[in-house]
């Protein structure tokens, strides 16, 4: 679910730093794929952007993790402390999904973005590394009616005036958010 990320630099830059109030800057990466960099909002004493790679490999885990369920995100061990610490947005054009067609032997990829251009707010958590590094997961949820069409997870999205609320309350406060919000706009086309 959601392994790769539609990143726009001049739409992201634009809209982020004047829906945040931020002056938020990325690169244009149109496949982002999971090991690679990417661009988070976070709040430490204020709203500000980190860079962090996306995954992150436990000791036990044979591929790195790149998402986390919210259904579990709060009890289960390797995200419990990042859940109520380290939450972060990953402001985002838009994500791939592949759905099996009739008749066809490869899948589909779908791209999944903001009829208006505007940016989505992936909800993830960060893992500040020993080595000055930040790691990312991000967090799914079950799908809305148009997304289940192509997969049964979809990213957990917030609107961009609950960004700071995702980002500042206490983990128990947070159970409003934990459901994907059926009324933000999605064009779903196929990618090229």
């Amino acid at each position: 679910m959601c392994g790769r990320l539609d990143i726009n630099d001049h739409q992201l830059t634009r809209f982020v730093s004047e829906q945040l109030g931020l002056d938020f800057h990325t690169r244009t990466n149109r496949d982002l794929r999971p090991t690679q960099q990417v661009e988070i909002v976070a709040y430490e004493q204020e709203l500000q952007q980190l860079s962090s790679t996306w995954g992150i490999q436990p000791q036990w885990a044979k591929r790195p993790l790149i998402n986390a369920k919210t259904e579990t995100v709060a009890s289960k061990p390797t995200f419990k402390a990042a859940f109520k610490l380290h939450r972060c947005v990953v402001p985002c054009s838009g994500w791939y999904e592949w759905k099996a067609e009739a008749g066809q032997s490869k899948k589909t990829k779908y791209l999944f973005t903001h009829p208006d251009e505007q940016p989505f707010y992936m909800t993830g958590l960060y893992f500040p590394m020993t080595d000055g590094e930040n790691r990312l997961v991000t967090l799914t949820t079950a799908p809305t009616p148009q997304c289940l069409e192509y997969h049964h997870r979809m990213p957990l999205l917030v609107r961009p005036n609950e960004v700071k609320f995702w980002l500042t309350s206490k983990a128990e406060e947070l159970d409003p958010l934990l459901q994907a919000p059926e009324d933000i706009p999605l064009r779903v086309h196929k990618a090229s």
